[in-house]
């Protein structure tokens, strides 16, 4: 085995068992419950609200920012659809039996984690209109990444993928925004 093969191997490997170790906690009812609701927020409903939220509180300028994170979000679903449709990693729980599913996918394929590139897309560029919304948006996108890994939904590697490419997006999206 070449370096760079044992050094991939030992990636996978510490991949794979930071996801079971994660995964673990969702064997706890309330853990898992917990997740599930941060996971399903985290299918749009809270950034939807955010997005209203910016618009009702504050209406001369509130449309900007909403309307900036609508279509940046356009944009990385289209990205991340396009690399799930290349790559097709299976999930970690049809591969690993130590993992238990504990959510419901959203669909067939794993990497990159869109929930993770959505909310860091998303409160990237809020955050940048609203900075003091800092306290609210920064720990649920934690969370939200947190849930992928808790639910058996991705491994770490989706995950730092989806928040890495959520991160350029939205920096790229304030030159052509």
């Amino acid at each position: 085995m070449g370096r760079m093969s044992l050094y991939l191997h030992c990636m996978r490997a510490f991949d794979i068992s930071l996801c079971v170790g994660f995964n673990r906690a969702s064997r706890h009812r309330w853990i898992r419950l917990f997740f599930k609701l941060v996971s399903r927020l985290g299918d749009g409903t809270f950034w939807y609200a955010i997005m209203l939220g910016m618009v009702l509180f504050s209406p001369a300028t509130g449309w900007v920012p909403a309307l900036h994170m609508a279509l940046a979000g356009f944009t990385g679903t289209l990205i991340y659809k396009w690399l799930k449709g290349r790559t097709l990693r299976p999930r970690p729980y049809q591969v690993h039996q130590a993992i238990r599913l504990a959510g419901i996918p959203i669909d067939q394929f794993s990497f990159p984690s869109g929930h993770t590139l959505h909310a860091v897309l998303f409160s990237s560029i809020a955050l940048v209109y609203f900075p003091l919304l800092a306290w609210l948006l920064v720990p649920f996108t934690v969370l939200v990444a947190m849930s992928r890994l808790v639910l058996g939904l991705h491994y770490p590697s989706d995950v730092l993928a989806g928040a890495a490419l959520g991160a350029m997006i939205a920096a790229l999206s304030f030159f052509v925004i």
